[in-house]
């Protein structure tokens, strides 16, 4: 198996912020992860990442939220899609 590209969506707000989504299904894990997913999940604001959720190769599953990276506990894509949006709507709201 090749890895196949599962979802891709980016969306540009009215203020120039940036939403990015991007999952891959892979026929190995990421070294780092234990599942068979390779994805980046993107927020930014004037070219700035403020929110961030990724399996970078040997870091495994982690999120940066407002500039610090946090280990992520990766369960399924539906979860890893709600939690991410759910750091982008409190940021968009003002928390």
């Amino acid at each position: 198996m090749t890895a196949r590209l599962i979802y891709r969506a980016k969306s540009v707000f009215n203020d120039g912020a940036i939403l990015e989504l991007v999952i891959w299904l892979v026929p190995e894990p990421v070294p780092g992860s234990k599942h068979s997913y390779k994805y980046r999940l993107y927020y930014g604001v004037g070219g700035r990442r403020v929110v961030g959720f990724d399996n970078e190769r040997m870091k495994g599953d982690h999120c940066h939220l407002d500039g610090c990276e946090h280990a992520y506990a990766f369960t399924t894509v539906e979860t890893l899609i709600e939690d991410f949006l759910r750091e982008v709507r409190q940021r968009r709201q003002g928390r």
